[in-house]
């Protein structure tokens, strides 16, 4: 994603007339119960658009409603921006796609939505705890968590430079295949270090970002919680004196000497073009790196291995991304919008879309992790077996800054603290030093 994810009101009000003069997708008649309009995230594979479309005719056609249909691309913010924009002037599709904080950000503006996920939950179970963390607030829901787009980071590796360089089987840690999770007990955030350390000497480093866009601040953030290293607490409180954020920067000082002279200035696709290039051993992404190696790079795509992130004194987490679909409060049809959601989000729905996109999508009930594909999907045949969370991995989602409130940890996500900490000990600064940047920097956050 591009580095800032913030709008101003000036940007917002340019927007607004474009986001009213969308074009129009499609369009679906069917009746006489109304209309309805669905902003749609434009997913990066396009079959994942086609067989969205598909479902929307089905649920049109069966229930007579009118749906205008509109995939908006997240480049250049423009998902953010329409929803700003729709926001402010009170007018715009009926759904709204959100990604992470943004759904948040217009919280009071959104239709409660507790009775949708009641339903939902009843049938599924609890969604993940970052979708919780990021769709509620004051115990209602105002967003329903999506599988469109939402995906985790965890490392993706490439299996002859781990086996060759550092002695490290991934595929033996983490087998396509239900497992005990012995082998990955030995997957730590040390082991990762020392791995870095051979792979670097080898001339492979592993690509991991210090920039401030997402890629980064959602590997850091990762790391930051496997060392219990909050920064703010869920009162507000500032932590960045305590031991778990020094020992984490202890930590730190040692990895960072082993990352690509480049990483602070990684963006969101430095990472993906270092492995598709081979000339890096292990990145943190979704499977879209995979996914693009295996048209372009072939002989890098069946060499790879996608598993969880390394454990830390404090637990196993795993970089989440969450999308949501909210519906506007302004919305004329908000009866059928609830009924549309519901029925995109049903196992069959959510499981078809999952297919075209090779398993990119994670849907936001783990009760679903058990789709086929994550089985079938080649070269090699059990790539991304594990990634999707599964019970034995001992891992729960992660999103940086999580441990403070919403309105205060977007603030840390967007600005890119944590990997900001991390790219000035790679500049050489002290563990103090970083410790009194930060403090000034979190000090702005809580006021």
């Amino acid at each position: 994603m591009p580095m800032s994810r913030l709008t101003t009101r000036r940007s917002a009000m340019k927007l607004g007339a474009a986001a009213a003069a969308l074009p129009l997708v499609h369009i679906r008649s069917a009746g006489a119960a109304g209309k309805l309009s669905f902003g749609f995230w434009d997913h990066w594979v396009p079959e994942g658009n086609a067989v969205m479309k598909k479902q929307v005719d089905a649920w049109a056609d069966k229930n007579k409603v009118e749906v205008q249909t509109d995939f908006i691309t997240s480049v250049g913010n423009k998902l953010l921006l329409t929803a700003s924009a729709e926001a402010q002037a009170g007018a715009g599709h009926d759904i709204m796609a959100f990604v992470e904080w943004d759904a948040h950000n217009n919280a009071d503006k959104l239709l409660p939505v507790d009775d949708l996920m009641k339903r939902l939950t009843d049938k599924y179970g609890e969604p993940d705890k970052v979708s919780q963390y990021l769709g509620r607030a004051k115990d209602h829901w105002f967003a329903v968590p999506t599988s469109s787009g939402s995906q985790n980071k965890p490392p993706c590796a490439r299996i002859s430079m781990m086996k060759n360089y550092c002695g490290m089987d991934v595929q033996a840690m983490y087998p396509a295949s239900e497992n005990s999770g012995e082998a990955a007990a030995a997957w730590t955030w040390d082991a990762l270090a020392t791995a870095a350390e051979k792979c670097q000497k080898a001339g492979y480093p592993f690509a991991m970002g210090l920039g401030q866009t997402t890629d980064s601040v959602d590997a850091i953030g990762a790391l930051f919680a496997a060392f219990g290293a909050d920064l703010i607490d869920g009162e507000g409180k500032i932590q960045v004196h305590s031991d778990n954020v020094r020992q984490v920067l202890e930590y730190s000082q040692k990895l960072v000497k082993f990352l690509p002279d480049d990483a602070v200035s990684y963006d969101d696709a430095s990472n993906n073009r270092a492995l598709i290039a081979g000339k890096s051993a292990l990145i943190f992404n979704p499977p879209s790196a995979w996914a693009v190696a295996v048209r372009d790079a072939p002989d890098v795509a069946k060499d790879c291995w996608t598993f969880s992130a390394p454990a830390g004194p404090k637990g196993r987490f795993v970089p989440h991304q969450t999308y949501f679909w909210g519906i506007w409060k302004f919305s004329q049809n908000q009866s059928a919008a609830k009924d549309l959601i519901e029925y995109l989000l049903q196992r069959e729905q959510v499981e078809a879309r999952d297919n075209v996109v090779q398993g990119y999508d994670l849907p936001p009930f783990p009760s679903m992790n058990d789709f086929k594909i994550w089985e079938t999907v080649e070269p090699p045949k059990g790539t991304v077996y594990n990634y999707p969370i599964r019970s034995w991995h001992k891992a729960e989602p992660s999103v940086s800054g999580s441990s403070a409130s919403p309105d205060v940890a977007v603030q840390m996500y967007n600005r890119g603290t944590m990997p900001t900490m991390l790219a000035k000990l790679k500049s050489g600064q002290s563990i103090k030093d970083v410790i009194a940047w930060a403090s000034d920097e979190l000090e702005g956050f809580t006021r």
